[in-house]
């Protein structure tokens, strides 16, 4: 049997060669790096023909701007100095913006430990037994070969090579996730302050509903005791006083409703800002003082899906499903490593030292595993599949939420125009009405009418003022309104 023939190339070129081979196949085992998938196509959210916006700026409702979108802080547009300073605590004292942001400092910290996973391992490594040998290993030596205690310590190196990327696609499944709760914290704050607008503007709505319902209980007891008089001097039956007694109490019924809504709309405030309802911070918001921005800009589609945030976290678990698959095919190829050793050993007793060394590679491939890692691997491409209908899904969600957040603006501003008309008519009504029947050309009934006509027109005209606002903030919600990081408490800062 003949010896292999030196061929003059060092064994170390050799193995770096054959490295260098498995690594340029590397693309092909472990499949294509993510890609985000592509900007939608459309231009529009709703068809322009039949746009709900035409004609809504003559009757007072603001410009709708497609273009980059909303600002970071978007609440700024509406213009109230008290839901700024309300939307900044919350940021900064919301429990579930500091959960999110707990959450988002941990996948960092998950993110960095995967990478280390890509550099050399080193170790220190020591040790101490008590031996003696037996007459297996030294036979009939072993009984004059006393008992002795040795040591050993040193440092070890190891390092993966990583030839089919299964150290790489773990780290881009790490960076995935850190990226999902990145968007998740953005999401919650946008959330939150979304939610802290709309309550301070559903408190300024009913306290406008609460000041027309009082004035309306004193019009019905000052016309009650018209009434008394006029009864009195004979004037009108007993029947108008019961008229009137009855339209007071039934005018009365509208006020607990009304500070129960109250009370609620407080108390979601305050769990929003992080307090008690005890110490819920009070909202002195005067609605009618509220005026809509001039113009609120709208993202186009393309942008949209850039800036929201919930697409932005269906995007991220569609790159960590993307990264399993990785992951799971890598799993699937052999697996080299490389490890060495550097220790001193001695005697315990005061012998002398000695350094030890080895270097160790070694490789690692799967024969038989009973199928599951074929397994493993069609369902991390079937979760992969499961993650992009459900970005695709998200996205539609999204556009949709925009459309319907346009289309009821458009039905606001109309809402707003018949409200105010129906008011200016019974307000026109009432006063003609009451003159009538201080004249003595009109019954009692028929003034009963018209107050019920005209309280109904303000409630009506204060619930359509408050619901405007509320369908501005979703509209800047929905349409690409962000959370500037800074404006958060400092867990964000230090998360990042």
């Amino acid at each position: 049997m003949s010896c292999p023939r030196e061929t003059g190339i060092p064994v170390a070129v050799r193995a770096l060669a054959l490295l260098l081979a498995a690594w340029l196949v590397n693309g092909c085992a472990t499949g294509p790096r993510y890609t985000r998938p592509a900007d939608p196509m459309q231009t529009e959210y709703v068809k322009h023909a039949a746009s709900p916006l035409a004609g809504t700026e003559g009757a007072g409702g603001p410009h709708v701007s497609l273009g980059s979108g909303p600002p970071d802080q978007w609440w700024t547009l509406l213009g109230c100095p008290e839901i700024d300073q309300l939307v900044k605590r919350a940021l900064q004292n919301n429990q579930s913006v500091a959960s999110a942001q707990a959450h988002l400092a941990a996948a960092r910290a998950r993110l960095r430990a995967a990478r280390g996973a890509q550099y050399p391992q080193a170790d220190l490594a020591a040790g101490a037994q008590r031996t003696r040998f037996g007459a297996t290993v030294l036979g009939p030596l072993a009984k004059d070969f006393p008992p002795f205690s040795a040591y050993a310590a040193g440092a070890e190196v190891s390092y993966d090579f990583d030839v089919f990327g299964g150290i790489r696609s773990g780290v881009d499944e790490a960076a995935a996730a850190a990226q999902y709760q990145s968007a998740q914290v953005t999401a919650i704050a946008l959330t939150v302050s979304g939610n802290v607008a709309i309550e301070a503007l559903q408190i300024a709505t009913v306290r406008a509903q609460i000041r027309v319902a009082e004035q309306i209980v004193s019009d019905d007891e000052h016309l009650l005791s018209l009434v008394r008089a006029a009864f009195g001097a004979g004037a009108v039956s007993q029947m108008d006083v019961l008229s009137a007694q009855s339209q007071l109490d039934h005018d009365r019924t509208l006020l607990p409703p009304l500070h129960q809504q109250l009370s609620e709309a407080q108390d979601a405030l305050a769990d929003l800002i992080g307090v008690t309802p005890a110490d819920g911070p009070p909202s002195e918001i005067d609605l009618e003082a509220l005026r809509p921005p001039d113009d609120l800009p709208v993202a186009l589609p393309a942008e949209l899906v850039r800036r929201r945030p919930d697409i932005g976290a269906a995007e991220a678990q569609l790159h960590a499903a993307g990264a399993a698959v990785g992951v799971a095919t890598a799993a699937m190829y052999p697996h080299l490593t490389l490890s060495a050793r550097l220790a001193g050993e001695g005697l315990l007793d005061g012998g002398p030292s000695e350094t030890a060394w080895n270097l160790l590679g070694g490789v690692t491939a799967p024969i038989f595993h009973g199928g599951s890692l074929s397994a493993e691997r069609r369902a991390a491409q079937a979760d992969y599949q499961a993650a992009f209908a459900a970005y695709q899904q998200t996205v539609l969600d999204a556009f949709s939420q925009v459309a319907a957040s346009l289309q009821a603006l458009g039905n606001d501003a109309d809402s707003l125009t018949t409200q105010q008309r129906a008011l200016e008519s019974a307000s026109a009504s009432l006063a003609l009405t009451q003159q009538a029947y201080a004249a003595g050309n009109a019954g009692y009934v028929q003034v009963l009418d018209a107050e019920r006509l005209h309280s109904q027109a303000q409630l009506g005209r204060a619930q359509a003022d408050g619901q405007r606002y509320v369908d501005i903030v979703k509209l800047l919600l929905a349409a690409g309104g962000r959370v500037d990081p800074a404006s958060m408490g400092s867990a964000s800062r230090n998360a990042r």
